[in-house]
């Protein structure tokens, strides 16, 4: 058991340098991939803001199919292996994105990447499976600040290095970062905690569904992760935009890294506290209020007149948003035997990137039509929906409802 502990610790310390790599590599093109398509030609503010949407979703397409065969795949092959050809698969596409000179190049990319995306999920189930459903959230929340801290130092480095070396030599440089996450993952043990499992242990993908579908608060936990990715993400891929307005052209890929990073920051300073707090008072209870509160707190964005109103904002968000992942994921290892939870993180995944590939769409159509205002107030809706959908299903299945004080 002293060997177990020791190994999964060496594992989680591992995967935390591996993940701030990844999320650093894949935040570091975030705040200009609007400002790269303007660099393919002379294109009007709307058809930029309708293909940044487009480009920046695309991804998630190929992820959206392929997150949960990956899912299932690792369950019964193993973790390590999916999570190497994963990170070498991005670092690859990535570095072709720097060659690209026209948007339908850039797009086509995108969608070639999301094929092997889903290094940061099949990263959480490989440490969920090592870790004690008791500490679940403390651990996760953990492993959640690498990916955390490479979303507040990725834009902040990638709108420097975008500023001062220029788009595509940033695309270039970025994919070293990936490169290294595969090649730690190499340094690793896989192994599985040996937990007792009921007369009704899950065998198959169709028992699993059937499983999840018997409990409706699990499946309401999973569908709303769709509702929450499409709220967070509808943003993304005009942030920039947006800080232009506020702001200026002057050093915009910089300040959009720090309206976008910011972010993280919240996030940073929250996700080990907020699963701690969750093992202890439960799991669903923490993300209806966690939802709320996000919700309330974004809102204002649609007023903000300074930059600077923008980045509190989003600070906020990040505080409010920092648990929801590992407060999530900890809920699922709870309610999944440990065999399968590669599989369920895996469909959990998939609903997150159908979020991904509606949210940038979603956000860049409403800012063309509707201005940049409306797309905060209509993040904050989704997010309010989102708890009320989740703390309705608390209050008609209480019986179902584990972890209570």
């Amino acid at each position: 058991m002293v060997n177990q502990q020791e190994i999964a610790r060496r594992n989680l310390h591992i995967m935390w340098f591996a993940n701030f790599f990844v999320n650093s590599s894949m935040t570091m093109v975030l705040p200009f991939l609007s400002l790269y398509i303007e660099t393919f030609g002379h294109f009007s503010e709307k058809y930029v803001q309708h293909w940044s949407g487009l480009t920046f979703g695309v991804t998630f397409v190929s992820a959206f199919i392929f997150s949960p065969i990956w899912g299932k795949v690792g369950d019964r092959y193993g973790r390590k292996r999916i999570l190497i050809f994963s990170g070498l698969g991005m670092a690859l596409s990535i570095f072709l994105m720097g060659f690209c000179h026209t948007v339908w190049q850039l797009f086509t990319l995108r969608f070639f990447m999301g094929f092997f995306s889903g290094f940061i999920s099949m990263s959480q189930a490989f440490i969920s499976t090592q870790t004690p459903k008791k500490i679940a959230g403390q651990v996760l929340g953990t492993l959640q600040t690498g990916t955390i801290t490479g979303a507040l130092l990725g834009p902040i480095l990638g709108g420097v290095l975008a500023d001062s070396l220029g788009y595509s030599t940033t695309f270039k440089w970025t994919s070293i970062s990936i490169f290294i996450s595969a090649l730690l993952v190499m340094l690793t043990k896989e192994y599985r905690l040996n937990e007792k499992q009921t007369a009704k242990s899950i065998h198959s993908s169709r028992e699993l569904i059937k499983h999840i579908a018997q409990n409706p608060v699990l499946l309401t936990a999973l569908l709303i992760s769709a509702l929450i990715q499409i709220a967070h993400f509808s943003i993304q891929p005009i942030l920039s935009l947006y800080v232009t307005e506020l702001h200026g052209k002057a050093n915009i890929a910089f300040y959009s890294g720090i309206a976008f990073s910011v972010a993280g920051l919240g996030n940073l300073l929250m996700a080990r506290s907020w699963g701690k707090i969750a093992d202890t008072h439960g799991y669903v209870k923490v993300l209806v209020i966690l939802l709320f509160t996000a919700g309330f707190v974004y809102m204002p964005g649609a007023i903000v007149t300074s930059l600077w109103q923008l980045v509190i904002i989003r600070f906020l968000l990040g505080i409010a948003l920092g648990g929801i992942v590992p407060v999530q994921i900890a809920y699922l290892r709870q309610e999944t035997p440990i065999t399968m939870q590669g599989e369920v993180i895996g469909y959990n995944t998939s609903l997150r990137f159908f979020g991904n590939i509606i949210g940038p769409m979603l956000g860049g159509f409403v800012s063309g039509y509707f201005g940049f205002s409306a797309v905060f107030i209509t993040t904050s809706t989704l997010l309010l929906l989102c708890g009320c959908v989740l703390l309705t299903a608390i209050l008609r299945h209480q019986n179902l409802v584990k972890h209570t004080i």
